[in-house]
């Protein structure tokens, strides 16, 4: 007989404790804002990070001017820990919801160009010209990318857009800086 009422026991505390915890699901749900139809792209700023580059780097650090506020920066960073393999990057959503960014480069071009655009090739002899400077096209599974190989920096412009979108970023750089 004993064995009978644990056995109802350990049912009542559990269905109890399904109750108690749907009680916090609906209170949680009710409380925590949760707008489906928000945009879940996060801008930042990065011209503090693009000025500390400017400032450092052993190149010229591209940054884009003049983009409209459809434009927005998601991701920043600088890292200039080995002077030999300085590294800039900012990322950005364009205005038609694709990922595009600018990477830059002291250390060794091939490596780097693999590393960022996660192995993308060269594309033939396709060039593109924007900004007034001339571009390798490269090709790749997750990106496509503008590329610039310089004495002593590498500049890449990359992303999931279209061509058009790649483009009118390497038009809107302009590199200052440097020592």
């Amino acid at each position: 007989m004993a064995a009978d009422k644990r056995g109802n026991k350990t049912v009542r505390d559990l269905i109890l404790s399904l109750a108690v915890l749907g009680v916090v699901v609906a209170v949680i749900y009710v409380f925590i804002p949760h707008d489906s139809k928000a945009d879940p792209v996060k801008p930042i700023s990065y011209s503090v990070e693009l000025g500390q580059a400017r400032r450092d780097a052993p190149f010229k650090v591209a940054g884009p001017e003049g983009l409209s506020a459809r434009w927005r920066a998601t991701s920043v960073t600088y890292n200039s820990a080995d002077p030999h393999k300085v590294v800039w990057h900012v990322g950005f959503v364009d205005p038609e919801q694709q990922y595009v960014a600018i990477e830059q480069s002291n250390g060794d071009p091939d490596a780097f160009i693999g590393e960022v655009t996660l192995n993308a090739h060269r594309d033939g002899t396709r060039t593109v010209t924007a900004g007034g400077l001339v571009w390798e096209r490269w090709a790749g599974k997750r990106y496509n990318a503008l590329v610039r190989k310089e004495q002593g920096v590498t500049t890449i412009v990359l992303g999931t857009g279209p061509d058009s979108q790649l483009t009118q970023m390497a038009a809107a750089l302009r590199e200052r800086g440097g020592q």
